[in-house]
């Protein structure tokens, strides 16, 4: 098959794709070359993809079923073409773009992986794609969302195509928004007002998973979040989802607000649809700010991460160590409480130097506190101790 853009061909996991051949694009050396290509292909989040199909796998030995699986925004298709090429008890894959060119190689790299009897690519607008799928016996068992920006526009019609017991899984790439650059412009899209504060990368994921709770409960479905991780320039999260007004009733009772004081690094959580404005730091008397409304409940499960960990030993062609770090990480505060802590920011504030974190942790944990690291930051820390307990632990650390 013939393109009207130069193209080359890429090896990614246990895939030949074709792709553009970015260099043709390119215009000065920061150009981000992805965006102007005529289809999009980002070799950037192979780290993305490598986690996906691990999630998948595991996933598919908990339903112990065949599953029907989407990706309703597929760009080039290697995502979709590696759940089927890599991930042992699928059925069928339909992948969709918008984009005529995007389908015209989505198809050409079906045909190239041998793979037109179980990926099915088709050439429409995503939404529209899967209310094709809406009724109860044509669901998916995984729906993928991974858009250019906010997953939001596709949340209503992507839940309504999922069956009971489903997983869906949320790209969002909109990180000034739910990071606190633009608060406002997070409470548009996500129903909450993003904070900007250290631990602004999990407020993130609290923001989009609140928002996809907010979504799934006026259909009457409750969800689950089994996994989720800040990596580069994105959030993502996977979460099952269960139908039920019960279900739903308790996903919303996982909604409500991080109060953050600016002053003390002093945080609060309260789990509640209202808020009383210009609430008192109770440790120094400043004024809080808040994050949400978003979600509070557990945003990763531990015996998940263990699976993808026993799927990362058997699928070889997985070999980035980051991968297998985000992973350990993400297990290892699987059940820490909600933020963390950043020893520079407090060390900045405090105006000490900066001690070796190992050395905090160690201190935090001989106050009777639990503490771990966190992958959302190098320098982060994960504890249930108070903001004056870990302010001390960092001072009592210094020259250790």
């Amino acid at each position: 098959m013939s393109f009207d853009f130069p193209v080359e061909v890429v090896r990614e996991g246990t895939v030949n794709i074709v792709v553009p051949r970015f260099e043709s694009f390119r215009r000065g050396v920061w150009d981000y070359v992805f965006s102007r290509a005529p289809v999009f292909y980002n070799p950037r989040m192979r780290v993305c993809r490598d986690v996906a199909v691990l999630a998948l796998q595991s996933y598919q030995r908990i339903v112990n079923r065949e599953l029907k699986v989407s990706e309703p925004l597929a760009g080039c298709g290697v995502r979709g073409i590696r759940f089927a090429k890599e991930v042992n008890g699928i059925s069928a894959v339909y992948i969709n773009d918008i984009n005529e060119q995007a389908y015209k190689l989505a198809q050409h790299n079906i045909q190239l992986n041998n793979l037109a009897n179980r990926v099915f690519a088709s050439n429409e607008d995503a939404n529209l794609f899967l209310a094709r799928y809406a009724a109860p016996k044509k669901r998916f068992d995984f729906i993928d969302i991974d858009p250019f920006g906010s997953p939001t526009p596709y949340l209503d019609s992507a839940i309504r195509a999922l069956r009971d017991g489903g997983l869906i899984a949320l790209t969002a790439t909109d990180l000034a928004p739910l990071c606190g650059v633009y608060p406002k412009v997070a409470l548009r899209k996500y129903g909450g007002l993003s904070l900007r504060t250290e631990y602004c990368h999990e407020i993130a994921v609290r923001l989009l998973a609140g928002s996809l709770a907010m979504m799934a409960a006026k259909h009457e479905i409750g969800v689950r979040i089994v996994f989720s991780h800040s990596t580069d320039h994105y959030v993502r999260l996977y979460a099952l989802i269960n139908y039920g007004a019960k279900r739903a009733d308790e996903s919303l009772g996982d909604i409500g607000f991080i109060l953050h004081c600016f002053k003390c690094f002093h945080r609060e959580f309260h789990k509640s649809v209202m808020l009383a404005q210009n609430m008192a730091c109770p440790e120094c008397g400043s004024t809080m700010k808040f994050a949400g409304p978003l979600w509070l409940g557990g945003i990763v499960d531990r015996e998940f991460c263990s699976l993808m960990e026993e799927n990362l030993r058997s699928l070889k062609h997985i070999n980035d160590s980051r991968v297998a770090r985000i992973i350990s990480l993400v297990k290892e505060e699987a059940n820490a409480p909600a933020t963390y802590y950043v020893i520079d920011k407090i060390c900045d504030k405090i105006g000490v130097p900066i001690p070796p974190i190992k050395s905090v942790i160690n201190h935090i944990r001989e106050m009777g506190f639990t503490a771990t690291r966190t992958h959302f930051h190098d320098r982060g820390i994960k504890t249930n101790a108070p903001a004056s307990a870990v302010v001390r632990a960092v001072k009592d650390s210094v020259g250790h």
